[in-house]
């Protein structure tokens, strides 16, 4: 009964973790001491007692002889079925009284108050890293044994747990979290965290030095870096710094390799994130949007850049001019005007541009290639602005307006041209 009331009255006096009954609580005292004489076979990892020996066994085997009632999920041991069974039950009595969020298990509250203190008591033994949780050092350590216990039984590549859980789902297909919101799905819950804040808006990491806002704490981390300078990441090949994302991304430009492909089109990329972002362009899907105007972006930096039109932001300035650009594309494209660089030629009349896409916009005019095609008239162009500027004259849209007489226009040109009415330039 106590399974399903959530009473825990047999604690450890080591951890303070409670227990449902006597023989739970010795078994997890055993824990504590240094002896484990129960080795797994598979992967010699060992255990201080048959039981734990018997849990783990069934990661290898995949067994799940615990079934719950309600929804027939299943699970490898019977307490991993009892946390999961008050998540029906909603019986959470443990109540932090910071913020008042309530756990389930009084060693869950214990966990989650060390958000508040900052109390990291896990140190590595081979790095100056803390952590809050004894999981989350454990898993730490692996990175410096090389330790990869857990074994895939579909590729046979061996991973840490959590690696592996994630790695399952790759052949599985399964994306068991779904955002309430939109319905999207995600393969893990840390992945469909990040994605709700799209929606909340929600960036709860600020930065001591600007007080800039952040959804992730990686992504604060990176920005931290900007202040300080840090590049903590140094490339074998060249001794180039980076941080840990920029060093995977750069160390392929040595290798050439490109492991992800589109399977619509069969284009490969470097990196995970060009590849979801390229996906877009078959699927159509802008998940950002812009909460000015009903404009919709398939790339969240397109829609910063977007929302800098409305508030007028400018934080890009060219070094030899003093103008200022509300991207850093713009910047670079006004900083080649200075320097002349023109490394981009046609074969066909030996014309110069200092950007590739000008370059190809040129060819178009020698071979006659219009790609680009407006859905209601069918009428092709060779830009993708000038399809852009014509569908206004389909659906009405009229999106720069003049500040003086709010009189509105299609095309920005217009726009400058009205504007001289007023200014008498």
């Amino acid at each position: 009964m106590r399974i399903h009331s959530g009473e825990n009255p047999y604690q450890c006096s080591e951890c303070q973790e409670r227990f449902c009954n006597k023989l739970s609580l010795s078994r997890h005292a055993l824990t504590h001491s240094v002896e484990k004489p129960y080795q797994c076979a598979e992967c010699q990892n060992c255990f201080s007692d048959k039981r734990g020996l018997t849990i783990h066994t069934r990661t290898h085997t995949g067994e799940k002889p615990y079934q719950c009632s309600e929804c027939q999920k299943c699970f490898i041991d019977k307490n991993r079925l009892a946390r999961h069974i008050t998540t029906h039950t909603g019986y959470k009595p443990y109540q932090c009284s910071e913020c008042q969020k309530c756990f389930s298990y009084k060693i869950r509250l214990t966990e989650h108050i060390r958000i508040h203190t900052g109390e990291n008591p896990y140190q590595c033994s081979e790095c100056p890293k803390h952590f809050k949780l004894k999981s989350l050092l454990t898993a730490h350590l692996r990175f410096h044994t090389g330790e990869k216990p857990y074994q895939c039984s579909e590729c046979q590549e061996r991973f840490y747990k959590l690696s592996l859980t994630r790695h399952i789902r790759t052949h599985t297909g399964e994306q068991p979290y779904q955002c309430s919101e939109c319905q999207k799905c995600f393969s893990i819950k840390s992945s469909l965290t990040r994605h709700i804040r799209i929606h909340t808006g929600e960036k709860r990491y600020q930065c001591s030095e600007c007080h800039k806002c952040y959804s992730e704490k990686n992504g604060l981390n990176r920005h931290r870096r900007t202040h300080t300078g840090e590049k903590p990441y140094q490339c074998s090949e060249c001794q180039k710094c980076f941080n840990r994302r920029r060093l995977s991304q750069h160390t392929i430009t040595h290798t050439g390799e490109q492991p992800y492909q589109c399977s619509e089109c069969q284009k490969c990329f470097t990196n995970k994130f060009s590849l979801n972002q390229h996906i877009r362009t078959h699927t159509g899907e802008k998940p950002y949007q812009c909460s000015e105007c009903p404009k919709d972006f398939r790339l969240k930096s397109l829609l910063t850049a977007h929302v800098r039109f409305h508030t007028g932001e400018k934080p890009y300035q060219c070094s030899e001019c003093q103008k200022c650009f509300s991207d850093k594309m713009r910047l670079t494209k006004h900083t080649r005007t200075h320097s002349w660089v023109k490394r981009y030629r046609c074969t066909e009349c030996d014309k110069c541009f200092s950007e590739k896409s000008s370059l190809t916009q040129h060819i178009r005019t020698h071979t006659g290639e219009k790609p680009y095609q407006c859905s209601e008239c069918h009428k092709c162009f060779s830009q993708k602005c000038s399809l852009t500027q014509h569908i206004r004259i389909h659906t009405g849209e009229k999106p720069y307006q003049c500040s003086e007489c709010q009189k509105c226009f299609s095309q920005k040109s217009h726009l400058t041209e009205h504007v001289r009415i007023h200014t008498g330039e």
